[in-house]
């Protein structure tokens, strides 16, 4: 770990797909990367500066980042002073429920953040309190429910229903088969002529698009849900020279490499943040 960064995971013994993240930061940058989860964010001091959604961002104290799941960002500090901030990621089956609940819906899939900086007070109160919770593991489980629900029904009220164009709702159709046939064969070697074929996409056809939605080429995305695959893995405690191997990774040094520059730190110091 970079000696002037520290990173903190905590995940909630109360909401078992709620992980809360404390960080420090000065020289360490972020690679290019995307979560399985919604991920918001508070910047306490200096300033969060990051790529996402083809705009470059400043975050200055007291601002929220909103990440959908796999949007494709990377991050750092910025400024003259080092980089506090906190992160909560939450999985969609826990929060998508609690988005329906608040929109009044059957269910509410189709939600998305479209600000993916804002400065919301009331918001940002929710998201602390959570990661007070979470951090300091205090308060019950219907405390911990509580928060979570004042963040989804906060966001519900802030982008309403997210209704995409046609045009865009069939590539979304196509790419999301391509992106489930990766999740279902994250251990396998996969062929970028065999993740087309999923899509019913022309090889080439299919990498100019994905990379035009995503941000990242194919390639990237794979390797990036394999590290999250791992990340599952390690949560449930097996042994980091077994995750190595499963998920493609040619060996600890290998793997080591790719994990830390989207976590801060290595697998075998994440697996103890989040186990201890």
């Amino acid at each position: 770990m970079e000696q002037d960064s520290q990173f903190r995971f905590i995940k909630s013994v109360h909401l078992p797909e709620v992980t809360a993240l404390e960080a420090a930061m000065d020289t360490f940058t972020y690679d290019k990367h995307a979560h399985e989860e919604y991920a918001f964010g508070v910047t306490l001091s200096g300033r969060q500066d990051f790529f996402s959604n083809g705009v470059y961002h400043r975050s200055p104290p007291g601002n929220i980042i909103q990440l959908n799941p796999d949007a494709v960002h990377d991050g750092n500090s910025g400024g003259d002073e080092p980089l506090n901030y906190v992160m909560l990621y939450v999985h969609p089956r826990q929060i998508e429920p609690l988005f329906a609940n608040a929109a009044g819906a059957e269910e509410a899939s189709d939600i998305r953040m479209s600000e993916t900086l804002t400065h919301d007070p009331v918001l940002r109160g929710h998201l602390m309190e959570l990661v007070r919770l979470i951090a300091n593991n205090v308060g019950s489980r219907i405390d911990q429910e509580h928060a979570l629900y004042q963040i989804a029904s906060r966001v519900v009220q802030r982008v309403g229903r997210f209704e995409p164009d046609e045009v865009a709702r069939r590539a979304d159709v196509l790419l999301r088969r391509a992106k489930d046939f990766i999740h279902n064969h994250v251990d396998a070697d996969l062929s970028l002529e065999e993740i087309s074929d999923a899509a019913n996409l022309s090889k080439y056809h299919f990498l100019r698009l994905f990379r035009r939605q995503y941000g990242i080429t194919p390639h990237q995305y794979v390797i990036n849900c394999r590290i999250n695959a791992a990340r599952t893995a390690l949560e449930a405690g097996e042994p980091v020279n077994d995750v190595v191997y499963r998920y493609g990774f040619s060996d600890l040094s290998h793997f080591n490499r790719r994990f830390k520059r989207i976590y801060g730190m290595t697998p075998r110091q994440y697996q103890q943040s989040v186990t201890a």
